[in-house]
């Protein structure tokens, strides 16, 4: 059944004070104002040229027709001052005694497995459940979310994070050994250089993004009309995968990033060589910092290379191993993280040569800024922070 239509016709007094309202900076509320800009735009004294439909309306200000049709129907049922304001309640909010029982109770819920079939607790459900249980009449999920708030506790976030089983002599051996390394002192003969991969897709759009916009004033109507985000097409095109490479000195400044179509021995080994040559030449030793992947060792030098070079190679890079579950200990993955928020973020590259494209104009902007990584958490540190993780000694000396 098709909505009632409701006729503004406006006198000039009435034009004159909505003008006012909206023109000459009253101190109304924003509400207010918004009802005055909806009743002139709707005025069915003006010619069929120059009067806007309820959907004109909606759409120039950001409001739904049924809530340009309410106040067209509250202004010829009511008149123009209850259009303007907000209905005042005939009734007092009815007042819920929250005891400290009924807190105990919702806080006990929010920190419960959720219901089957719900990923998680929300405010509405946490409400509902609280009166089907008759733990309460009657409560809002505002309330709920007040309570919640004052006691910390946040159901609906999650937190995933690496932790190593305790009394693990295997990852406390790698861990001091990792630690120890980022305590030497800096030495350009010796250097210490971290390295890390990240998998990444490549992403093609299928339709170009829509600009943001800023607030603006329509030239027509003098309405402001808020601003809008950018607008990103759901659907993309799948045009394979790449990964990222990152080799960071952390105590020199500098990184090194680079994608390769694959992750393989010897996309390592080819890496590996280029750091060498390339960048530390003269280098008597290089100590690398990597995760213990099975593409992270030395035989893959001679995989890739003749057997001189492989053992020239060999002989050059020593590595130390971040734990399993460990992999916090590696700055690299740190620079990884910092790529991502500051290159990468939610954009859609298609293929390897862009990629590495943006990989070199971001690697090229960070080492300028010469941005290293002052390295504090030590041995020391760890056994007292980490002291679960070590095992009993059998001997107390």
């Amino acid at each position: 059944m098709p909505s009632l239509k409701h006729n503004v016709i406006l006198t000039d007094a009435e034009m004159k004070k909505l003008r006012d309202i909206t023109h000459k900076g009253s101190k109304e509320s924003a509400r207010t104002v918004l009802h005055a800009q909806i009743l002139l735009l709707s005025n069915d004294y003006y010619a069929n040229d120059k009067k806007k439909s309820n959907l004109e309306i909606s759409e120039l200000l950001d409001v739904s027709p049924t809530t340009v049709n309410q106040i067209r129907k509250t202004y010829a049922t009511e008149g123009i001052d209850a259009a303007l304001q907000r209905k005042t309640r005939l009734t007092p909010h009815q007042l819920i005694k929250i005891t400290g029982d009924f807190e105990a109770q919702v806080l006990a819920m929010a920190l419960s497995p959720p219901p089957t079939g719900r990923a998680r607790w929300t405010l509405r459900l946490l409400a509902e459940h609280s009166t089907e249980k008759q733990y309460i009449v009657t409560i809002s999920h505002t309330a709920i979310g007040d309570m919640l708030n004052t006691n910390q506790v946040k159901p609906h976030l999650s937190a995933y994070w690496c932790t190593p089983k305790e009394r693990d002599a295997d990852f406390v051996l790698n861990m001091e050994d990792v630690l120890s390394v980022y305590r030497m002192e800096y030495n350009p003969k010796v250097p210490v250089i971290c390295m890390d991969e990240k998998p990444q897709q490549l992403l093609g759009e299928i339709r170009d993004r829509v600009s943001a916009e800023p607030l603006r004033v329509d030239p027509e109507t003098e309405i402001e009309k808020p601003g809008k985000p950018m607008r990103i097409d759901s659907e993309y095109v799948r045009n394979g995968t790449s990964c990222i490479f990152m080799f960071t000195e952390p105590l020199g400044g500098w990184r090194h990033v680079v994608a390769r179509e694959s992750r393989k021995k010897v996309d390592f080994a080819v890496l590996m060589r280029e750091v060498s040559e390339k960048y530390y030449p003269d280098a008597e030793k290089i100590i690398v910092v990597a995760d213990n992947l099975n593409t992270h060792n030395k035989a893959t030098f001679y995989e890739a290379f003749p057997p001189k070079i492989a053992f020239e190679l060999a002989h050059k890079f020593e590595f130390h191993y971040t734990p399993t579950h460990g992999s916090w200990l590696n700055i690299a993955e740190s620079e990884l993280s910092s790529l991502s928020t500051q290159c990468l973020g939610n954009r859609r590259i298609k293929c390897i040569s862009d990629l590495n494209e943006e990989l070199s104009a971001w690697e090229t902007d960070r080492n300028f800024r010469q941005r290293g990584v002052n390295w504090q958490f030590t041995e020391d540190d760890a056994r007292v922070k980490l002291k679960r993780l070590y095992p009993t000694p059998i001997f107390d000396r």
